[in-house]
């Protein structure tokens, strides 16, 4: 339900960064400086690409810091909504980077960002650090429903460390602020009354949960229902399964109609368990849902990161051109200041320099010519004259055997005309690709080994596997292992290629025993009629061997 609640305080920022925005002074043209920042907001709600393109356009050109700051926070938003936490952590450290914490009207901001970077920490599982982020933002929280909101989402992560006597503490402060009614009372009332019943399995949280949902649906809270729903649904789950899977169904429908695919992943999660006649059919909906949801969140981190490259790119432009405009100005006045002498030389040098970029043009040319030329010689003459030897001297030479010599400097000859290479670069440019994905600020992976020979002798199909096998230690690595070095080395070896992966991390929580992307792996390797190995030691990381025979 983390992600249900993710969706509300996002939706709370957002409308907090709105009158935020609108209380700031800002021009009404289109030329004027807050221009690309209201762009941005004017496409927040029909297209996040576009939206965060102008945010961290008027992020980067603006000299404005507090136009700075709130660009910073919506990107934050955006990434966080598209499951790129690690991304939103870098733009509301540039965020808090451009606010003043000493100045009184930057107070409300530092509090929204602080608040949003415990959430991006509380969605990577990191809840202490999380709650430390959620003290530093009621620090500066100064309004009681904001400040209440900050207590809600501190609650929750002690909740999920299952320090259940705070997590009650903090539910209990917000009760005291919001009262007893309306949508923020109903909220926390769930998370109170789940609680109890975590810290007290035997504690009956139905009567609130139910009056909660009562208040949701007197509200017309539809996210708010969705949570209750689940709620119920997990409470339920043991004791009354039949209400367990009412309310589940509910949650389902509910998800579905808002269009929130972590809610439908979650409520399938359980009718999965609550209903094994159709146990399949609700699985296949969920791994298609899960697979969509996680391909469309990695287009969206690359496209983020697209992004701000061509942005970047583009100032950095604006500013050369800038230079050049400069420059060319400056030469205006001093040609307009000199005598006719001047201008006379000026255009004599102009004359040189354009003879000079001509002469090198043609150098370029002929410099081509001359290589295109060798290779002509080298591969194709050669080619040539070697079957014209053969043929001379073998009175009982084959025909299809020529043939296939002739196809063969045929290709060749294609080849140097298109200017094309072999395969077994480009394979080694998608295995390099593949790896580079997967490196971070948090983790430093060294690669050794991925030449283009290394991949020759490998037949397609292997590649094929093996580039799947990669990617899954990639993302065994990325998700699971808290490693801060990762190492791969590719050898290649008479008749076998080894591929041999180690890291600094947890290991193997329970040796033996593989989650469903290593059970891959393992059958992969075995139908290239391999070996591999897992070596765990738990102070020193996971070490794994792979041999895979290579047809000769």
């Amino acid at each position: 339900m983390a992600r249900t609640l993710n969706k509300l305080s996002l939706i709370w920022i957002l409308l907090s960064l709105a009158l935020t925005a609108c209380h700031k002074t800002a021009p009404t043209t289109a030329t004027g400086q807050w221009a690309d920042y209201r762009k941005a907001y004017n496409f927040l709600n029909k297209n996040k690409d576009s939206a965060f393109y102008y945010f961290n356009r008027s992020a980067t050109n603006s000299s404005d810091k507090a136009q700075v700051a709130l660009a910073y926070q919506n990107m934050a938003l955006i990434q966080s909504d598209a499951g790129d936490n690690y991304g939103a952590q870098e733009s509301l450290t540039l965020a808090l980077k451009s606010l003043d914490e000493n100045d009184p009207k930057n107070r409300g901001h530092l509090a929204e960002d602080y608040n949003q970077m415990a959430i991006t920490f509380s969605n990577l599982s990191d809840n202490a650090q999380a709650i430390t982020y959620y003290g530093l933002a009621l620090q500066y929280a100064d309004d009681p429903q904001l400040k209440s909101y900050f207590l809600n989402n501190q609650g929750n992560a002690y909740k999920d460390m299952k320090a259940y006597t705070k997590a009650l503490s903090s539910y209990n402060a917000v009760i005291s602020i919001v009262g007893r009614k309306g949508i923020a009372y109903a909220r926390v009332l769930t998370n109170l009354a789940i609680t109890k019943w975590l810290q007290n399995p035997r504690y009956n949280a139905a009567p609130e949960l139910l009056r909660s949902l009562s208040i949701r649906l007197q509200e017309k809270d539809v996210w708010g229902e969705n949570s209750s729903y689940a709620h119920l649904s997990e409470f339920y789950i043991d004791r009354q399964p039949d209400s367990a899977l009412w309310y589940a169904q509910k949650m389902f429908n509910t998800a579905r109609r808002l269009k929130s695919p972590d809610d439908e992943l979650y409520a399938l999660r359980k009718l999965i368990l609550l209903v094994p006649k159709q146990a399949k059919l609700f699985f296949q909906r969920y791994q298609h849902l899960e697979d969509s949801l996680q391909t469309r969140r990695a287009a969206a981190k690359n496209q983020f990161a697209v992004i701000r490259y061509n942005v970047a790119q583009s100032k950095a432009e604006n500013l050369q051109l800038q230079k050049k405009n400069e420059e060319r100005r400056y030469q205006l006045i001093t040609v307009s200041a000199v005598s006719s002498l001047a201008l006379i030389w000026t255009i004599w040098w102009y004359r040189k320099r354009k003879q000079r970029l001509q002469l090198e043009t043609e150098n370029k040319i002929r410099e081509s010519k001359l290589q295109l030329s060798q290779k002509v010689h080298d591969q194709v003459a050669n080619g040539v004259y070697r079957i014209m030897s053969e043929v001379e001297h073998n009175s009982d030479f084959d025909k299809s055997h020529l043939l296939d010599q002739l196809d063969s400097v045929y290709e060749m000859s294609r080849n140097i005309a298109h200017d094309e290479t072999g395969s077994d670069g480009d394979f080694t440019e998608r295995v390099s690709t593949l790896l580079n994905a997967f490196k971070k600020t948090a983790i430093r992976l060294a690669v050794s080994g991925n030449e283009p020979g290394l991949w020759q002798p490998v037949s397609a199909f292997a590649r094929e596997q093996l580039e799947l096998v990669l990617q899954e230690l990639m993302v065994n690595m990325s998700k699971h292992s808290r490693a801060t070095q990762a190492y791969i080395e590719f050898t290649l070896e008479e008749d076998s290629l080894k591929i041999d992966y180690r890291d600094n991390g947890i290991g193997m929580s329970n040796q033996g025993k593989k989650g469903k992307g290593l059970q891959n792996t393992v059958s992969r390797i075995k139908a290239l009629n391999g070996s591999i190995k897992f070596e765990n030691q738990n102070e020193k990381g996971l070490h794994i061997e792979i041999q895979v025979p290579i047809e000769k």
